[in-house]
């Protein structure tokens, strides 16, 4: 039963893993898109496979996560169903966000799932690292979009100063084609990033179920798994989020796009590589797109649609936590637990 469990664990995680994928896609392509740098279905292609090379790059954030509960593994069916329950409230919560085509976090969703089962089972089942939270989660939760904003907005300016006096037609020509190496950097750190998470919460469920130590390295089936699962997710895209980050907030011009995508990636790989925090990919690009579409001019940014944003970024954690607990509840009897 115990094994029939992890092998459930693995599936719903890899689903989480695709759910993350489509729901994410537009992270890495609206801007391109949206300036007509590359057509959709190319800029799919190159996300799906630069999503694939990042996630083969690292395990670091995979271990933060991994380290966000302990779990009593004298009870391997409870530790299981108190996984499992988390990453089914984390994909109720992408697939209600990529209905409304609403670019919350599947990072966050995660986290505030494990948490949300984790509270729910109880502290002799679970324990919740609360310093790993503020320091990994909620401190760069905060401050990646700040730094993103503020990032972008700054290189921005720079760069209407530095082609100032050039003609905009051939600088934007020119930005559409440097737009390919701006977006393949950004789907590496997608991959970077959001697979490790997937990876994190499958090595927990090893650990829990004894087949793996916390001090053991990342099985290679588990990375090659998450990378494809979320690969193949990106393929086949996420239109409505797309149509949010790339024209709702503000219409993108080829150097704005660069920037944003730029300043994204260079957030991704430092948080990643320098802090091994789970940051969100989509609240990053997302802040980025603000901060460099205000060079225009503030009025320039729908703010309004900026405000129902953020207001997904709050209620990601609570919402996914809720929906774990929930999720939690109904596994118990049905699982025997």
């Amino acid at each position: 039963m115990d094994l029939a469990i992890v092998i459930a664990v693995v599936a719903v995680a890899l689903a989480f893993d695709y759910t993350n994928g489509f729901h994410d896609a537009a992270n890495a392509i609206a801007t391109s898109v949206s300036t007509q740098a590359l057509t959709p279905r190319v800029a799919l292609t190159l996300a799906a496979v630069m999503n694939f090379v990042g996630a083969l790059l690292g395990q670091e954030v995979a271990h933060t996560v991994s380290e966000v509960l302990s779990l009593d593994t004298a009870d391997t069916k409870h530790a299981l169903v108190i996984i499992l329950a988390a990453l089914l409230g984390a994909i109720v919560w992408n697939l209600i966000t990529w209905y409304f085509g609403l670019p919350s976090s599947s990072s966050h969703a995660l986290i505030g799932a494990l948490v949300g089962s984790g509270l729910t089972a109880g502290s002799t089942y679970a324990s919740i690292h609360w310093d790993t939270i503020l320091d990994k989660v909620i401190v760069p939760m905060v401050a990646s979009p700040v730094v993103g904003f503020v990032l972008a907005f700054g290189l921005m300016l720079a760069i209407m100063w530095i082609f100032r006096r050039r003609n905009p037609h051939r600088v934007y020509r020119g930005f559409r084609l440097v737009q390919t190496v701006s977006a393949a950097a950004l789907a590496l750190g997608h991959g970077l990033q959001d697979a490790q998470k997937t990876m994190g919460v499958i090595f927990l469920a090893l650990i829990a179920s004894g087949h793996a130590d916390a001090d053991d390295g990342l099985p290679l089936w588990v990375i090659i798994c998450a990378a494809s699962a979320i690969s193949l997710g990106t393929y086949s895209g996420g239109w409505r989020i797309m149509r949010t980050l790339g024209r709702k907030i503000i219409h993108l011009d080829p150097a704005r796009g660069f920037s944003a995508e730029a300043v994204g990636a260079a957030v991704l790989y430092t948080t990643a590589f320098v802090w091994h925090a789970p940051i969100s990919t989509t609240h990053t690009i997302t802040s980025a797109i603000m901060g460099a579409g205000a060079t225009k001019r503030f009025s320039a940014v729908r703010w309004g649609v900026a405000g129902n944003i953020v207001a997904g970024w709050v209620l990601t954690f609570p919402a996914a936590g809720l929906a774990a607990a929930l999720v939690y509840w109904v596994l118990r009897p049905i699982l025997g637990v």
